[in-house]
């Protein structure tokens, strides 16, 4: 049978940021000749992904654009002669993040999502999991990109480059914020900011910001240090960095390094929150509720505007324009996750980077950035160690490399609360974790 135009499989369909998706693809319709959007989740997610189809159906309906939504369960369904593939699960749903998150502050660690312990018991979890899908795709659609924005997105898009064949692409909301964060501090449209970064998922640095080709770095720095608004990532503590660090550094670090730079005052944030109002996992929790409740409205057939107060908003639409980019050989300019082959001279060729790009119809290739600056350098390849460690761990069930990997990471940096850290992590993730049996 003819296909009717380009097919897209979404991982995680039932995802309260799968509007966004949706919407991405509807206001790129003339450009972007998207036919069949398949949504594919697990059994447990069903009711979500009943209720995000419904309103996925109703917004394309209010579109007028020929588009077709389906939803499955079965993943190969979905990924038969697919063109892209989008990943936006999560390995145990909420209740496996809020273990994650609750776990660490047992032992006085930071408890976060995708950053030290959390995100290194949410690896475990997802990377199996990655790989199982690209074996699908090398099967089904051998030639289709892989677009990741399951979180930790480095990892993952690091293990599907270097354990398969698939064309992955790594995605993150952060620098694509910290650009509309800059747009607004200088009054601009977004296209006018470019901000070359350097790092990897979650651990970037902004090295230079321009307004119009002009270097504003030094301005951009001195309003970061004045200013008092909320935190862009709507996830992460609106704890403001020191303004002696910022202008040492003269760099403008992600929101995601006040863990590292800041550990005391987050550490007692999580703590404060986790006692009082939750730790981030159960808040959402409740805001997904609410989310869900809204999307159940016959009547809408928007995003409605209470999805930005989930931390990955943007996610989506990121994805869009990268898919656009690859399809229309655009060759333009974005910030996304991809094999460093020597672009970072301090990182290994086969460690994924977070880096500028220019995307074309063969993906995304990394501007070249030699030597990173000594300030960051030592951190930057301690916590690649730690990612590279955790995916080994993550394949093989391998226990000893599980430990050195939370033992090095900085937000541990104990073997004793390392090892009691991951006997609880494998203890209380066993149904997700088969190849660890120890």
């Amino acid at each position: 049978m003819t296909k009717r135009g380009l097919k897209i499989a979404t991982i995680g369909g039932g995802s309260s940021y799968t509007p966004e998706l949706i919407e991405g693809f509807i206001k790129r319709h003339d450009s972007l000749p998207v036919k069949d959007i398949w949504l594919v989740d697990v059994e447990a997610g069903l009711e979500k992904l009943h209720i995000v189809t419904a309103l996925a159906k109703r917004m394309v309906e209010k579109s007028g654009i020929d588009l077709q939504i389906h939803a499955v369960t079965d993943r190969e369904e979905a990924l038969k002669d697919a063109d892209f593939v989008t990943t936006q699960f999560r390995v145990g749903q909420l209740e496996a993040r809020i273990r994650d998150e609750r776990i660490p502050l047992r032992y006085g660690r930071i408890g976060q999502e995708t950053t030290g312990a959390g995100g290194f018991a949410k690896a475990l979890r997802s990377v199996p999991v990655i790989l199982d899908i690209c074996r699908d795709m090398e099967r089904l659609c051998p030639d289709a990109f892989l677009i990741n924005f399951a979180n930790p997105s480095g990892i993952l898009t690091e293990a599907a480059l270097n354990h398969s064949s698939i064309r992955a692409i790594g995605l993150c909301n952060c620098p694509i914020n910290m650009i509309s964060d800059m747009a607004e501090k200088f009054d601009c449209p977004a296209g006018d900011v470019f901000c070359d970064f350097v790092g990897i998922n979650h651990l970037i640095w902004a090295q230079r910001v321009l307004v119009r080709g002009k270097d504003v770095t030094k301005t951009a720095i001195e309003k970061l240090c004045a200013d008092t608004a909320a935190d862009v990532m709507a996830n992460i503590p609106d704890i403001h960095f020191d303004p002696a660090l910022l202008k040492a550094l003269n760099m403008i670090p992600v929101s995601y390094l006040k863990y590292y730079y800041m550990q005391p005052e987050m550490f007692a944030e999580c703590v404060r929150a986790a006692e009082n109002e939750g730790c981030r996992g159960e808040v959402i929790r409740g805001v997904e509720k609410e989310l869900f409740a809204l999307y159940q409205d016959p009547e809408l057939a928007v995003k409605p505007p209470q999805l930005a107060k989930r931390g990955g908003a943007r996610y989506s639409d990121a994805a869009c324009s990268l898919i656009d980019s690859i399809y229309n050989n655009k060759k333009d300019i974005q910030t996304v996750n991809v094999l460093n082959n020597g672009a970072n001279t301090d990182l290994p060729d086969h460690a994924v980077i977070e880096r500028n790009c220019v995307i074309d119809a063969d993906g995304a290739h990394p501007l070249q950035i030699g030597r990173t600056p000594l300030a960051i350098r030592g951190l930057l390849q301690n916590v690649k160690a730690y990612e590279q460690l955790t995916i080994e761990a993550a394949i093989n069930g391998d226990y000893d490399k599980a430990l050195l990997a939370l033992t090095i990471h900085p937000l541990v940096d104990s073997a004793t609360v390392a090892k009691q850290i991951l006997d609880d992590i494998l203890a209380e993730n066993k149904e997700y974790l088969p190849k660890f049996n120890y």
